[in-house]
């Protein structure tokens, strides 16, 4: 069996990932897990892209690596930028994660191999967007056809969610930056 190169950069970029993970899950700098935590999500967004994913990918560039990024580099500025140490064993959340995990990799057990031609993706949805997509939308692409108009209310719902979540985190921010500013006046 012969590896290609794109399976290698495709595990190269997983183990990077993992990697990545290892090292926040081990540090106690709160201004550090915040950057490699946007460069997980920039390698992320690498490994979407090389994926062929790259509507996914640049989300996760512009969401992930961007904006989540300067949110939590913001919230720094009201909590600190140490984790204050737990008094409580880490068994159970750690216990919860192994099961969680255990339960995810058992639900993909059945799924079909990545790429599979055979797959019933390929069978019967794929061609209907491929087929029809040009003629019921009229946009020559295919990706944006089907964001913006086959699941168009499930990226216009995506969208609102982001852009809320966005506002009230920034206006918490405000408020918190507003009270403390209050209190050293006092």
């Amino acid at each position: 069996m012969m590896i290609e190169m794109v399976d290698i950069i495709d595990l190269t970029l997983l183990l990077f990932l993992a990697v990545l993970a290892i090292t926040i899950a081990r540090l106690r700098n709160l201004f550090a897990v915040v950057i490699v935590s946007g460069f997980y999500s920039l390698v992320s967004a690498g490994l979407f892209t090389v994926l062929d994913a790259v509507d996914v990918a640049f989300t996760e560039a512009a969401v992930g690596a961007g904006i989540s990024t300067v949110i939590m580099l913001a919230t720094l500025l009201i909590v600190g930028t140490d984790e204050k140490p737990s008094k409580r064993p880490i068994v159970w959340p750690l216990l919860a994660v192994v099961v969680t995990g255990g339960f995810l990799v058992f639900g993909t057990l059945d799924m079909p191999r990545y790429g599979d031609a055979q797959a019933p993706v390929h069978q019967h949805v794929a061609p209907r967007y491929i087929q029809a997509s040009g003629d019921e939308i009229g946009v020559p692409n295919i990706v944006t056809s089907v964001l913006a108009s086959y699941r168009g209310y499930d990226t216009l719902g995506e969208t609102c969610v982001i852009f809320t979540a966005g506002v009230a985190v920034l206006l918490l921010i405000g408020q918190a930056l507003r009270f403390r500013q209050k209190e050293g006046e006092a």
